[in-house]
């Protein structure tokens, strides 16, 4: 497997939102894999192209934990809803620059935001087996929005906003080809869309706490 470094440009790494857990980036999926380690998605063919290799452990009172160089587990409590440490190998979209690969803290402090290649994931630290795969292949832009208690994500057509109990909103259509955004001014978000039939950037205006246009 290459190192995600040689496919794409450095990850970010956005902890905007407060969060109950920690993260390491790895160059590499270890040899040795611990005894926790959660695919997404659970497709296995698509994570051998290079996958974005993550160890968590979330802060959660009483969960079952790792020393992340051993994998030796801790003696603690074991309930399948607590998470403690694992591995997360998330399959990688695209190896193009323009797309992002990182982490991000979300609206909910027990979620994990990691996007690989454009493929965006919301993992549950305490529960990894529950995750959200955001529906854009690929996602073009990832805006944590503190204030509102909302984390965006462009893609091609529209914008899906993510808040602390999942999707919020997703906007209509504002583009035939990329959206892009290029101002937040209090709960309007400013963007460009590609209109196909006039072969222009095209302004919008988007009502931040609802998703609707407002021009």
């Amino acid at each position: 497997m290459c190192p995600l470094a040689e496919l794409m440009s450095s990850p970010i790494v956005d902890l905007s939102f407060p969060h109950r857990w920690e993260a390491e980036i790895l160059r590499a999926r270890p040899l040795i894999l611990p005894p926790r380690h959660f695919v997404y998605p659970r497709e296995a063919e698509e994570v051998e192209r290079g996958a974005l290799e993550v160890l968590v452990r979330s802060h959660t009172m009483g969960a079952p934990g790792l020393d992340f160089e051993t994998w030796e587990s801790t003696d603690v409590d074991r309930t399948p809803s607590r998470a403690g440490s694992f591995l997360a190998t998330c399959a990688l979209g695209f190896r193009d620059p323009a797309v992002p690969t990182g982490l991000w803290s979300t609206p909910n402090p027990e979620e994990i935001c990691a996007v690989s290649g454009g493929y965006a994931y919301i993992i549950d630290a305490t529960a990894p087996e529950r995750f959200t795969m955001i529906e854009y292949r690929p996602v073009l832009a990832v805006r944590p929005i503190v204030a509102l208690g909302l984390i965006l994500f462009a893609g091609h057509h529209s914008i899906l906003a993510w808040g602390r109990d999942g999707e919020a909103w997703r906007s209509g259509k504002l583009s035939d080809e990329g959206v892009t955004i290029t101002a937040i001014e209090g709960d309007v978000l400013r963007g460009l869309g590609w209109v196909m039939m006039t072969d222009k950037e095209t302004p919008f205006a988007l009502d931040l706490p609802t998703g609707r246009l407002l021009r």
